[in-house]
């Protein structure tokens, strides 16, 4: 009987650890429940208007109003160069000089060609006076006197030709040196003695004394607002950053083919001490907007929706966000200025907008400081029954978030 006993109690315990062991196995393999997400806390701004504090600045040149590029008038070798690179030079001084002696000899020979058709000219006119003595007394023919005299004509005109030569060789030998036509400073040195150039090859260039000019290029979009005649503001680096004021003087009619951007040139006065090749800033006043009011963002808050740019708007009411599309019209400083979009009093994500989805829940960030200030703030609203606590903290959590309005 007692074996009959423990038998049984050995079955119940053998069906209760397999009931026990399923019932684990079923609990293992039952599908746990995800644990929430965490809400996301992010930093926000209330949208307010501001003024634009910036204006477009265009990187110049400062360059001469005429730039001469000198070359020689004849071909040669370079015997001598006097010129150097920076050296202010006064008109008619020497630049540079040829081998003159292939000019010389032309010249000589001219001069050869000269003084035989002078011989050749006086001759036919002594003859000429013979044969119109023996006209008069009736030895000769009329005819015989025309022909001395065309031979008279002749010799003159050959005696032209040989004084219009000479004078051409020598002035091919005088265009062997080169002299400066103005006043001015070097400002390119192109060829070196030795070398042989041909006529018109350029071998110094001279910045004229004068007036000189702030050169600039601009977008295609902005050369519209830029008129001939208007005021801009010249900061010159090289000179402490000088400010002073020119007037555009010329605006290029098309665009450069690499850039696709248009030269401007601006006249400087002539008492403007503005040193060549200095950088300058440039300030064209016609497309300042400084004071205009507008709506700013920091580039933090925009993100990339689609083919265009969005923020994220947060709902108060919900604590919950929604995407909303903006339009871009530029930036000021490190800031975005908004065209369409939003409206000031929006409160709007300007943190973490990277990491965000339509209707998600957010709580807005407490910088310790704050964070500080609202402890403290429900602190006092459970020592103060005469005021309502859920006023007193709604207040305090409505406050905290949002940075002062721009």
């Amino acid at each position: 009987m007692p074996s009959k006993t423990f038998a049984l109690r050995s079955t119940h315990a053998a069906a209760l650890a397999a009931a026990f062991s399923t019932v684990i196995l079923l609990a293992a393999c039952a599908k746990q429940e995800p644990a929430p997400a965490p809400v996301r806390a992010v930093k926000v701004l209330t949208v307010g208007v501001d003024t634009i504090k910036s204006s477009h600045e265009f990187s110049g040149e400062v360059k001469p109003r005429v730039e001469s590029r000198l070359g020689f008038r004849v071909a040669g070798k370079i015997v001598k160069r006097q010129a150097e690179l920076g050296q202010h030079v006064k008109a008619g001084q020497v630049l540079a000089q040829l081998d003159p002696r292939d000019y010389q000899l032309a010249a000589d020979a001219a001069r050869a060609q000269v003084a035989a058709a002078t011989t050749n000219r006086d001759l036919a006119a002594a003859d000429y006076k013979r044969y119109a003595a023996l006209k008069d007394q009736n030895f000769i023919s009329g005819a015989e006197l025309e022909r001395r005299d065309a031979t008279l004509k002749a010799a003159q005109a050959q005696l032209d030709q040989a004084k219009a030569q000479l004078a051409s060789q020598g002035n091919q030998a005088g265009y062997a040196t080169l002299v400066a036509d103005v006043s001015g400073v070097v400002t390119a040195v192109e060829a070196e003695p030795g070398q042989v150039v041909t006529a018109g090859t350029t071998v110094v260039r001279i910045a004229q004394d004068g007036p000189r000019d702030v050169v600039f290029s601009v977008p295609e979009d902005k050369v519209a607002g830029i008129k001939e005649g208007s005021e801009v503001a010249v900061r010159i680096w090289a000179s402490d950053n000088t400010t002073l004021t020119g007037k555009v003087r010329e605006v290029g009619a098309s665009a450069d083919p690499a850039t696709r951007t248009y030269p401007v040139k601006v006249a400087l006065d002539s008492d403007a001490k503005a040193p060549l090749g200095a950088t300058a800033y440039v300030s064209p006043k016609s497309l300042s907007m400084v004071g205009t009011p507008v709506i700013k963002l920091p580039t933090s808050a925009l993100r990339r929706e689609g083919q265009g740019t969005a923020v994220w708007v947060l709902d108060k009411a919900t604590m919950t966000v929604k995407s909303q599309p903006v339009q871009i019209a530029t930036a000021d400083g490190n800031e975005a200025v908004i065209a369409s979009g939003l409206l000031p009093g929006m409160v709007v994500v300007s943190a973490g907008v990277h990491v965000l989805s339509p209707g998600e829940k957010v709580t807005i960030y407490l910088d310790k400081l704050a964070a500080s200030a609202a402890q403290a703030a429900q602190i006092a609203a459970k020592s103060a029954p005469s005021q309502e606590p859920a006023n007193t903290l709604a207040s305090a959590a409505d406050s905290a978030p949002v940075p002062a309005t721009k």
